[in-house]
């Protein structure tokens, strides 16, 4: 027995020493593989990635035989369309890379055209287990690796301290209410009394207090928190008690002004002073900033506070998961094997920490949320970056994630459901301060908008 089992063991020992020779014998450092690589990066992260790449060609490429090209091109969309395009065939369209970042739903598209690597192949079970599991979930198609995660976001709280602690020593409010979306309400119609009140000589002044950077996104997570599925069967289930339970907790306020109503980035309005907090992707940390100018064309330094994204009463801890990744294109398997050793190289923690510590995106090892992020935060300068990593942390321990459905329809289907909501609210909000007008603050209270019910039929064709 004990012979049969030294036997299996330098059986396979063997194998792996052959297959790691094999894919070494793919690679001459005399006759180098060039890879080309398109990234959406831009600002910061792209000089980071540049920097990253011109370290890695000088190292572990030269050592290898490996030249990584690199390509930035400027937004999502525009490298959602290129890759298309490419795939597609369609006249003028660029090769396809040999590496490049895409979202998932671009993703399934090459994927269906069956243009991408399968990354099970070039890594390890041993490999693989070092990495975040739902990271590697959310880029596995009919159990194919496609999309090998290189940095993540959520979504989190950002508020402006400087005018909340203003505000909050004047009520009973306090950080803790920030903790459930219901608190934020709470918070929402005391902080509009409250403004409202700064400016006596003026009626109906107050101010917004929050808004959610993406409504779709709030509304998905809001159902899993309380244990339903927002998005079925690529339709939106709005006749579940968990969309009334959302629609009644914030119509009202956005149409009262508690809420902001804007069709935009919720940076924008915190750089004006026009909301304390707001729910937003990490990743838009760099847009928050030093000091914000009011209409009145006056400055003020301020701080901010980045908590942990909010729970509905009753609900589970669970946030977004969102982000982009790399695929390997289908090429030869030099420059597949290559490419796979690129990815290796730029996910391990050390490089992985450095291109993320002046973003907001996130790790993908576990490793890197253990002991070498917390040395990381303290080398880092940036207080909100510092701030958003520590938040990271508590996350990645005490939170699950969910990751959003990929299909074809999935971003009109976010846009339509954003642009009928605002409308509606936008709308309703016209009616109501008409109603104030002709009537007092009682009176304004008997104003009476659209129902949950009403709202699901508005919605009803999405």
């Amino acid at each position: 027995m004990k012979r049969k089992v030294l036997f299996l063991f330098t059986f396979f020992l063997i194998l792996s020493l052959l297959s790691a020779c094999q894919g070494d014998t793919l690679l001459d450092p005399k006759n180098p593989v060039t890879l080309t690589m398109w990234h959406n990066y831009g600002g910061q992260m792209r000089y980071t990635m540049d920097e990253m790449i011109d370290e890695f060609n000088g190292t572990i490429g030269a050592e290898k035989g490996i030249i990584v090209n690199v390509t930035s091109i400027s937004g999502s969309a525009t490298l959602h369309e290129k890759l298309t395009m490419a795939a597609n065939n369609d006249p003028g369209a660029p090769e396809l890379p040999d590496i490049t970042t895409a979202y998932p739903k671009t993703a399934l598209i090459l994927a269906e055209k069956d243009l991408l690597v399968d990354l099970n192949e070039q890594f390890t079970e041993e490999e693989l287990a070092k990495y975040v599991p739902r990271f590697i979930e959310e880029g596995i198609f009919d159990n194919k690796l496609y999309v090998f995660p290189t940095a993540k976001s959520t979504e989190v709280l950002f508020v402006n301290n400087t005018l909340f602690n203003r505000f909050a020593k004047d009520t009973d409010i306090s950080f803790d209410d920030l903790k459930t979306f219901e608190g934020i309400i709470k918070a929402a119609e005391l902080y509009y009394q409250w403004s409202d009140n700064q400016t006596p000589h003026i009626q109906n002044d107050g101010r917004a207090f929050y808004i959610p950077d993406s409504l779709f996104n709030l509304t998905q997570v809001g159902y899993r928190q309380l244990g339903d599925e927002f998005v079925k069967d690529e339709t939106l289930d709005l006749a579940s008690p968990v969309f009334s339970k959302i629609w009644d907790l914030f119509y009202e306020p956005m149409v009262k002004g508690h809420i902001a109503i804007f069709d935009g980035y919720a940076s924008d309005l915190a750089k004006t002073g026009d909301i304390i907090c707001t729910t937003s992707s990490t990743a838009g940390v760099v847009f928050f900033p030093p000091a914000v100018t009011y209409s009145d064309n006056t400055t003020e330094p301020v701080e901010y506070g980045i908590l942990p994204y909010p729970t509905f009463q009753e609900g589970e801890k669970i946030a977004i998961q969102r982000g982009s990744g790399m695929c390997v294109t289908k090429s030869s398997k030099e420059k597949e094997y290559a490419a796979a050793i690129f990815l290796k190289w730029f996910t391990q923690p050390q490089q992985n920490l450095y291109f993320i510590s002046s973003t907001g995106y996130l790790p993908v090892t576990e490793e890197a949320y253990g002991e070498m992020m917390s040395q990381e935060i303290n080398n880092i300068s940036d207080k909100n970056i510092k701030k958003l990593l520590s938040t990271a942390i508590e996350m990645q321990r005490e939170y699950d994630f969910y990751i959003p459905p990929t299909f074809e329809n999935i971003d009109k289907l976010e846009k339509d459901f954003e642009n009928k909501i605002r409308k509606i609210a936008s709308d309703s909000r016209k009616e109501y301060l008409n109603h104030l007008k002709d009537t007092d603050s009682k009176g304004a209270n008997k104003w009476v908008g659209y129902t949950a019910k009403e709202a699901q039929k508005i919605l009803g064709d999405l």
